[in-house]
C-alpha cells in the first residue's frame, strides 16, 4: 500500500504537515518541549469534487496552500511566543494573504511586463521572452536576497527537515531521527520547485497573446494566472512522480534552486518535523494543544 501523500512547509520554530484532511504544526518551544496543534481542514476538493479535476486542483491548491500557510505561520508564532489569544481572526488571515499575492503579483507579473515595454521593438515572442527571462531574473533575486537574511537560516533548516521527514515517509523506513538525516534535503514537490515552474510556465502562456498594450498585457496575466499555477502544479506532480529520464532531467533546476531555500537541519530540527509528520499521518495522534515531553 503506497503511502498518503503528504505535504507541508517550514514555520517559526517549526514545521507544519498537511495529510488528506488533518493540518498540524508542530513547533521548539524556549523550554525545549516540542507543541503539537492539530486541527482538521478538509480540503475544498473534497467539499466540491468538480474542484479536483485536473488543472483545476492546481489553481485551488495554491489558494488554499496560501491560507493554510499564513494560519500555520500565525499558529507557530503564538506558541514560539507561548501567547494566549494573539491568533489572527479568519479576516485578518484573508487580508494578509491578499496583501501578500497583490505584492506577488506586482514584483513578478506586472514589474517585469512594464519594465519589458522600455525595450525597442521586437517580434512580440522575443519581447515575451525578454520579459519571462526579467521575471526569472528578479525571482531569483528575491529568493538571494531572503537567503542574505540572518534571521532565515533556521527557518530554511526547518524546511530542510520537511523535506528529510517526508521523504522518510515515502521511503517507507522507520520515522526516526536517524534514518530521516538520511535523507536529501531536496524534494521535488517543494514549493520552490513550483513556483520556478510557474515562472517558465507563465513565459510559453503568456506569449500565445502576443505582445498587446500594458493595460491589456497585464489583464491578461491576472486572468491567466490560474491557469498557470494549475498547469505548473499538474506539472510538478508529474516530474516528482516519473521515472522517464527526461521528465526528472526537467526537475532538476528546481531541485538546484533548493540549495538557497534548504539547508541542512539539526536533530532537534528533525525531531520536530518528524513528530508533526506522525500526527498528521496518524489521526490517533490528534489533539488540539498537545506538548510533547522534553527532546
Amino acid at each position: 500500500m503506497s503511502p498518503q501523500w503528504v505535504g507541508g512547509q517550514a514555520v517559526l520554530e517549526g514545521v507544519m504537515m498537511r495529510c488528506q484532511d488533518r493540518f498540524v504544526v508542530a513547533c521548539r518551544r524556549s523550554d525545549n518541549s516540542i507543541s503539537l496543534i492539530a486541527e482538521k481542514k478538509v480540503p475544498l476538493a473534497k467539499r466540491f469534487p468538480p474542484l479536483g479535476w485536473p488543472i483545476l486542483r492546481g489553481a485551488v491548491s495554491f489558494f488554499e496552500s496560501l491560507i493554510l500557510g499564513v494560519h500555520a505561520i500565525n499558529l507557530s508564532a503564538a506558541e514560539v511566543l507561548q501567547k494566549e489569544g494573539e491568533e489572527m481572526q479568519g479576516w485578518q488571515t484573508l487580508l494578509v494573504v491578499f496583501l501578500g499575492l497583490a505584492l506577488g503579483v506586482g514584483l513578478f507579473f506586472i514589474l517585469p511586463t512594464w519594465l519589458a515595454g522600455f525595450l525597442p521593438p521586437l517580434h512580440p515572442a522575443l519581447l515575451n521572452l525578454a520579459e519571462g527571462l526579467l521575471r526569472l531574473a528578479i525571482f531569483l533575486a528575491y529568493l538571494f536576497l531572503i537567503t542574505r537574511w540572518s534571521e532565515m537560516r533556521r527557518f530554511f533548516a526547518y524546511h530542510g527537515a520537511e523535506h528529510k521527514a517526508i521523504f522518510c515517509y515515502e521511503a517507507g523506513d522507520p520515522l526516526d531521527v536517524g534514518k530521516a538525516q538520511q535523507f536529501s534535503t531536496r524534494h521535488p514537490r517543494c514549493g520552490t520547485s513550483f513556483l520556478l515552474i510557474v515562472m517558465v510556465v507563465s513565459i510559453f502562456l503568456f506569449s500565445l497573446f502576443g505582445w498587446l498594450p500594458l493595460w491589456q498585457r497585464i489583464a491578461v496575466r491576472l486572468l491567466l494566472l490560474p491557469l498557470v499555477a494549475g498547469l505548473s502544479y499538474e506539472l510538478i506532480r508529474l516530474t516528482a512522480r516519473s521515472r522517464l529520464p527526461l521528465l526528472r532531467l526537467l526537475a532538476l533546476p528546481g531541485l538546484w534552486l533548493q540549495s538557497l531555500t534548504t539547508s541542512e537541519p539539526d536533530n532537534g530540527q528533525v525531531e520536530v518535523a518528524l513528530c508533526a509528520l506522525k500526527a498528521a499521518v496518524d489521526p490517533e495522534s490528534h489533539g488540539k494543544s498537545v506538548v510533547m515531553g522534553n527532546a
